[in-house]
């Protein structure tokens, strides 16, 4: 394509805005005239600083880098690119305007790469949802650093040519069969070994509303005193959660890819995410944001489990960013360009003492706090936030003589069977509606799948005088006692089903 002594290269690649990605040309022009290098089309500081990168790795390649004066235009205009993932097309489309390249528009591939100054080619992040909008538009292959190929290979259907620097690149362009074809995607690796339940002992009731949390997806809080097992106990829920299903474990892996997470070579994530961050934690840090947005650890602990061990050391507006994950199962952060939406459909396990001392009600050592001290420490959870905790349970102190016993609890498997039964359950009653569990009913879903005996009518209706449940409480009382029905194999929740939810609600 020529226009007077002007050459143009186009190359497609894409950016990321969340976890989407948006399609982007790469227009290169090498014109005569003083020598200059300039980027127009909303590049931000690390793709404007491309240029230096670009111009050393094409010479140390042993290509000649054009003495003239070159454009790089990336469209559409109006979205902001972000990254360093934008290196690669970019000197791919100088050494394709220079006849280097032998094919100047190259449509049917997809090229992302970060170039090191010596033409070597680092990792780049985002490839999975990258990958899926390249099969979803219709274009044949991607081109891209080789610590990414298993993660593209996911992707069913796209081809996929993996080199490790630019010398390779422009091989592959130019002669595609000279490229070795890249290892088949690892498999999943098996479900590891993971602490057990076994090796808690006592605490029925907080092993059974682990049990209820893991089947139904719901929230739970765990308060007892300092050394009672709350964090031991949490972080044995990975343990009881049902394996990802292939769908959910592409979500996952897509929101690790754009987080930077996902270690070279890597290909499909295979076990829940189980993330526990520090109650020093931001706002942005826990949810997500930035410039350019990116996930948070709502986000991270997607399709798994959130801990937040110590929950009232939080910083109160920190948790009160809660609320819309906890309710919508996703976090969408406004930008004045656009608006990013993060999928955060967790379990969340809280763990807090009863005091600032955390001794309060225990029989065997004295509280110190004040009536004003205790209240003011429970305030730190507000009443909104605390009404999306489906399960609260205490976890008292044990004794010595249950901490010594010798046999040992239900093991991780054992429960693990029941909640996969349970999640089954679901599944096949909610596929119509696309839903998973019983935690992402809404209330026109409950009419329909929340049915109540007569007794169990009763019971909850009783219960919402006396108690004073909120709208909230009364639906979320609901679908623990289908999670419960679900357990015990029952198609109608019953008054004892009603009974051990309202157990969990007002402890």
């Amino acid at each position: 394509m020529h226009t007077g002594g002007d050459v143009l290269a186009s190359l497609r690649t894409a950016a990321l805005f969340g976890v989407e990605a948006c399609p982007v040309h790469v227009e290169v022009d090498v014109s005569f005239g003083m020598p200059a290098f300039t980027m127009v089309g909303l590049p931000d500081a690390s793709v404007r600083e491309s240029r230096d990168r670009v111009k050393s790795a094409i010479r140390n390649s042993g290509f000649e880098f054009p003495a003239h004066h070159i454009t790089v235009n990336l469209a559409p205009a109006g979205v902001r690119k972000a990254g360093a993932s934008f290196d690669l097309p970019i000197a791919l489309g100088i050494l394709a305007a220079q006849g280097v390249v032998e094919r100047r528009e190259i449509a049917d591939l997809v090229l992302l790469g970060e170039l090191s100054l010596d033409g070597s080619i680092h990792p780049t992040r985002g490839v999975l949802p990258i990958a899926v909008a390249a099969r979803r538009e219709g274009i044949a292959g991607i081109l891209l650093p080789r610590s990414n190929a298993s993660e593209a290979a996911i992707v069913s259907g796209l081809e996929v040519l993996a080199v490790s620097s630019l010398a390779e690149a422009v091989r592959a362009l130019n002669e595609p069969a000279s490229v070795a074809a890249p290892p088949p995607p690892p498999p999943p690796a098996p479900f590891g070994e993971l602490s057990d339940l076994a090796d808690v002992r006592g605490q029925l009731l907080a092993r059974r509303a682990l049990e209820i949390a893991s089947a139904g997806g719901h929230n739970l809080l765990f308060v007892g005193p300092p050394g009672a097992g709350k964090t031991m106990m949490a972080r044995r829920v990975a343990g009881i959660l049902p394996p990802l299903t292939f769908e959910e474990a592409l979500e996952v892996t897509a929101v690790h890819s754009v987080a930077g997470l996902l270690p070279p070579g890597a290909g499909l994530v295979a076990h829940r995410p189980f993330r526990a961050p520090h109650h020093t934690i931001s706002n942005a840090a826990l949810v997500g944001g930035g410039p350019q947005p990116r996930p948070g650890e709502v986000s991270l602990a997607h399709h798994g489990v959130l801990f937040l061990d110590e929950m009232l050391e939080f910083s109160r507006h920190v948790l009160e960013v809660l609320r819309q994950p906890l309710e919508e199962g996703s976090v969408t952060i406004a930008r004045a360009a656009r608006t990013a939406s993060f999928p955060a459909r967790f379990v969340l396990v809280g763990a807090m003492n009863p005091c600032p001392c955390g001794f309060a009600d225990d029989p065997n050592r004295e509280c110190r706090c004040t009536p004003q001290q205790i209240a003011r420490y429970r305030g730190r959870l507000s009443g909104p936030l605390r009404d999306r905790l489906d399960l609260t349970v205490d976890v008292p102190a044990l004794p010595p003589d249950v901490l010594g016993a010798s046999s040992s609890g239900e093991s991780s498997a054992a429960v693990r069977a029941r909640v996969v039964a349970a999640r089954e359950r679901q599944r096949v009653r909610y596929a119509p509606d696309k839903l998973r569990t019983n935690a992402e009913l809404t209330p026109a879903l409950m009419a329909r799948y929340c049915g109540l005996d007569r007794s169990g009518m009763r019971l909850l209706s009783t219960a919402v005088q006396r108690l004073a449940l909120s709208a909230r409480g009364y639906d979320r009382v609901r679908k623990v006692g289908r999670t419960i029905a679900d357990l015990a194999g029952a198609d109608l929740i019953g008054a004892d089903h009603v009974a051990e939810a309202l157990q969990f609600r007002v402890s």
